[in-house]
C-alpha cells in the first residue's frame, strides 16, 4: 500500500479513514438512492481501489441500499462515508465531501441525471449520463 495520500472522516470525528492510492475517477451521482441516503440533491464520489481504503478510527455502520450495494456511514452523526458495489468488488467509492480537503478531487462527470431534481442547475461542462455512464466501475 504506501503512505496515505488522502484522509477524511465524519462530522463528529468518530469515523476516520485514509486512502493510500490515487482515485480511479471522481463524479457526481444524481440517482434517487444517493439522494435519499444523503438527503442532498446529489453526491460527489471518488472511486478508489478497495485495498487502498483503511478505516483508521471507529467502525462505520453498513446498510444494504440495494441488492448489490452496501453503504457505510457514521452511526453517531450519520455522515455517509462509502459505497461498495458487488458489481465491482475491487473498488470502493468514498464521499468526496467527507475528505479533509474535498477541493483536492474535483468531479469529472455526472451520472444518473435522469433522476436529477429539476430545480438544481449545475453550471459546468462536464459529461452527463442519464444512467451509470459507459465506463463506470461500480
Amino acid at each position: 500500500m504506501g503512505d496515505p495520500i488522502l484522509s477524511g472522516g465524519c462530522l463528529c470525528g468518530a469515523v476516520r479513514y485514509s486512502v493510500s492510492g490515487r482515485p480511479v475517477d471522481c463524479g457526481y451521482c444524481h440517482c434517487r438512492i444517493c439522494q435519499r441516503a444523503s438527503g442532498a440533491p446529489l453526491v460527489a464520489w471518488a472511486t478508489v481501489p478497495a485495498e487502498c481504503l483503511t478505516i483508521t478510527a471507529g467502525v462505520p455502520q453498513a446498510y444494504a441500499s440495494s441488492a448489490h450495494a452496501l453503504r457505510q456511514f457514521c452511526a453517531r452523526c450519520g455522515t455517509p462515508i462509502s459505497f461498495r458495489s458487488q458489481r465491482s468488488p475491487t473498488h470502493v467509492d468514498i464521499t468526496i465531501a467527507s475528505l479533509d480537503d474535498p477541493s483536492s478531487l474535483p468531479p469529472q462527470y455526472h451520472i444518473w441525471t435522469m433522476s436529477q431534481v429539476p430545480w438544481l442547475k449545475v453550471d459546468d461542462h462536464l459529461p452527463r449520463h442519464a444512467d451509470g455512464g459507459p465506463d463506470r466501475l461500480t
